[in-house]
């Protein structure tokens, strides 16, 4: 059996980690947060030293990071995880980050004989414990092949979209349909509730219908609660919507709502709620219409 290594152990890396470890995976963990090391190390996980040790160590290397730049340095970095690697090897990022980058970290990587696949993922923390993710991989047909199994563990959905770079293209197309799902909910509910409804009501009386959707069901009870402990940050998810311009300029693309949608993210972030749950794009609305989204008991 091969051995994984798991670098990025944050809200989203740890279980995926434990999902793996479940599965009967010998896997060897590093992060620079040494409690979170700690923790992975007392769910059985194996403990490495540096990101060159994961590599060193292990045949078939897993990343889950905040962004491209923290890849590039994981990976391509000194005493990174290239360095420790031999030909054969294989590094799945699934960071969500600009699909140039993966391309970029792939093409160092063929030049040392190792492999390289980007498979960002959808479905937040709660899935990410339950091993549902829904993940969207670019890769060659052979290295998805010798990943796959292992994606099984932390997924529910692993689609193949095509090349390196292709995983991360679509989490990009995934993330504004999300994020303007989100801010289109926060409105209809701030409408709703302005004019004298309840809004938990009106999540019911549609969640069934047309307007239902997975967003809906996940997002809509967490604003009427007013719980907005971060299962994805709304400062992570700017961070989507900032590559998905940058791609669609590259390309040059026009992507309107999503400029919008990124402008509240900014405007969010601004106002201090960068580490509040991705739901809360839906209060942007609230400060301008005078109005908080919430059950009528919860009133003052």
């Amino acid at each position: 059996m091969a051995t994984l290594g798991f670098v990025g152990l944050g809200i989203m890396g740890r279980p995926m980690l434990k999902n793996l470890l479940k599965a009967g995976h010998k896997v060897v963990a590093y992060g620079r947060t040494p409690a979170k090391l700690d923790a992975c190390v007392a769910d059985g996980a194996g403990r490495a030293a540096s990101n060159r040790e994961v590599g060193e160590r292990a045949d078939m290397i897993f990343t889950m990071l905040p962004d491209g730049p923290e890849v590039e340095e994981v990976v391509l970095g000194p005493n990174g995880i290239l360095e420790g690697c031999k030909a054969g090897d294989l590094i799945i990022d699934m960071s969500s980050i600009n699909p140039l980058i993966s391309q970029k970290i792939a093409a160092a990587c063929a030049k040392r004989g190792v492999g390289f696949v980007d498979a960002p993922v959808s479905g937040g923390e709660p899935k990410a414990i339950d091993g549902t993710l829904a993940i969207m991989v670019g890769a060659s047909e052979d290295n998805f092949r010798k990943a796959e199994p292992y994606l099984k563990c932390m997924g529910s959905t692993v689609t193949l979209t095509g090349p390196v770079g292709a995983g991360n293209t679509t989490k990009l197309a995934n993330q504004i349909m999300v994020a303007c799902n989100i801010a289109a909910m926060g409105e209809a509910l701030a409408l709703a509730t302005h004019c004298g409804l309840d809004p938990e009501v009106v999540f019911n009386a549609v969640k069934g219908g047309l307007a239902g959707s997975a967003v809906l069901n996940a997002k809509g009870p967490m604003l009427i609660a007013r719980n907005f402990k971060p299962g994805f940050k709304i400062q992570l998810h700017q961070k989507d919507l900032r590559n998905a311009l940058q791609t669609a300029e590259a390309n040059k693309m026009f992507l309107p709502l999503t400029g919008l949608v990124q402008q509240m993210l900014l405007s969010l972030m601004g106002d201090g709620k960068g580490e509040l749950d991705h739901s809360a794009i839906a209060t942007f609305i609230e400060g301008p219409s005078h109005v908080e989204v919430k059950r009528p008991s919860a009133s003052a």
